[in-house]
C-alpha cells in the first residue's frame, strides 16, 4: 500500500514536467500506473492510468501528429490487460478513454493552429493598412510640395511674396504630414508614455474628426493654384470612425490623383452627402486624365487603395473619365454595416 501511494504521488509530481518532456513523462506515468494497478486490484486500469492519459492528451496537443500517433498506439497495447480484468467491456472502456484523451489533444492543437493563423492574417492586414496610410499621407503631401516648390522657383526673383506663400504652404503641408506619420509610427513604439497613448486613443475615438478636416485639406490643394469647391449635405459628426476616416482618405487620394495626373485641370469639386444609412463622396475635376490612372489602363496604387478602403466598410466605388472631360470618383459607404 505505501508503495502504491508513493507511485501515485510520483505520477502527480511528474505531471509538472509534461509540457517540457511529454514522452518521458508519459512513459513514467504509464509504467507507474501499471504497477499501481497490479498492487491494488480493486482499482480499475483506467483509474490507475489516469495520469498517463492526461499526459497523452498534452503530448497530442503540443507534439507533431506522428509522434502523438505512436504514443496512442503504445497506450492501446495495454488493451489485453484491460480484457483480462474486465473482459470486452473493459477493453472498450480503455480504448474509448485513450482515444478521447488523444482526440482532445488534437482538438487543442487545431485550436492553437487556428489562433496562429488568425494572428498571422491580422499582422498582414495591419501591415497593409499601415502601407495604405503611409501612401495616402506621403503621396498627397509630396504632390503638393513638388507643385509648390516649382511655383516658388518660377516667381522667386520677380514675385518674392508669392514665393514665400508657396514655401509657407510647403511648410504647412509637411508639418501636417509629419503629425499623421507620427501617429502611425507610434503604433510600433513600445516605450510611449501613458499621456501619449491616451491622446492617441482619444483621437481615434473622437467621432467626425476626419471629415471635419476637409477644409484644411482643400486649402493645401488651393495653395497649388487649383480651385477646390466643397459641398456638404447632412451631418457627418456622428459617423462611425471607419467610415469617417475612409471618406476622408478617398477625398485625399482623389485630390492627389488630380494634382498628379489630371492634365490642364484647374478646378475640382468635392461633395460629401451624409444620410441616415450611408455617406456618398464624389470628387470631380475638369482636366484631361492620363492613361496611368485610367481604369482601362490598369488602376494605379491610388485607385487600388480607394477600392480596398471601400471594400473594408462594405461600400462601392466608381472611378472613371467623365463625358466631356474630367475624371470622377464616387464612393458610397454604408453606415450601419461599418458601425
Amino acid at each position: 500500500m505505501p508503495i502504491a501511494v508513493t507511485l501515485v504521488l510520483a505520477q502527480a509530481g511528474a505531471l509538472r514536467w509534461q509540457a517540457r518532456a511529454p514522452v518521458a513523462v508519459l512513459a513514467v506515468n504509464a509504467v507507474s500506473g501499471l504497477v499501481v494497478w497490479a498492487l491494488l486490484p480493486a482499482v480499475t486500469l483506467t483509474g490507475a492510468m489516469l495520469a498517463a492519459q492526461i499526459t497523452l492528451c498534452v503530448l497530442s496537443a503540443i507534439r507533431p501528429w506522428r509522434a502523438s500517433v505512436w504514443a496512442l498506439a503504445a497506450m492501446c497495447l495495454v488493451a489485453p490487460l484491460a480484457f483480462g480484468a474486465g473482459g470486452p467491456a473493459g477493453v472498450a472502456v480503455w480504448l474509448l478513454t485513450v482515444i478521447l484523451a488523444w482526440t482532445a489533444g488534437q482538438w487543442r492543437s487545431a485550436q492553437k493552429e487556428r489562433t496562429r493563423a488568425e494572428l498571422r492574417r491580422a499582422v498582414v492586414e495591419e501591415r497593409a493598412r499601415i502601407a495604405r496610410e503611409v501612401h495616402d499621407v506621403v503621396a498627397h503631401t509630396l504632390s503638393v510640395v513638388v507643385i509648390q516648390a516649382g511655383a516658388a522657383d518660377d516667381v522667386f526673383a520677380q514675385r518674392p511674396e508669392q514665393a514665400r506663400q508657396a514655401l509657407r504652404a510647403i511648410e504647412t503641408g509637411a508639418r501636417s504630414a509629419l503629425g499623421e506619420l507620427r501617429l502611425l509610427l507610434r503604433a510600433f513604439s513600445s516605450d510611449e508614455d501613458e499621456d501619449e497613448a491616451e491622446d492617441r486613443t482619444m483621437e481615434q475615438r473622437e467621432p467626425g474628426s476626419w471629415l471635419a478636416r476637409l477644409e484644411e485639406l482643400a486649402e493645401t490643394v488651393r495653395a497649388t493654384g487649383m480651385a477646390v469647391r466643397l459641398h456638404h449635405e447632412g451631418a457627418t459628426g456622428g459617423l462611425p470612425s471607419a467610415v469617417d476616416k475612409a471618406a476622408y482618405r478617398i477625398v485625399q487620394e482623389a485630390l492627389t490623383n488630380t494634382l498628379r495626373h489630371a492634365v490642364d485641370a484647374d478646378e475640382v469639386s468635392v461633395r460629401v452627402a451624409a444620410s441616415g444609412d450611408c455617406v456618398e463622396v464624389t470628387v470631380v475635376d475638369n482636366g484631361r486624365t492620363t492613361q496611368s490612372i485610367s481604369p482601362a489602363g490598369g488602376a494605379g496604387r491610388g485607385l487600388v487603395g480607394m477600392k480596398e478602403r471601400v471594400r473594408l466598410v462594405g461600400g462601392s466605388l466608381r472611378a472613371g473619365p467623365v463625358r466631356g472631360g474630367g475624371f470622377e470618383v464616387t464612393a458610397r459607404l454604408p453606415v450601419e454595416r461599418a458601425s
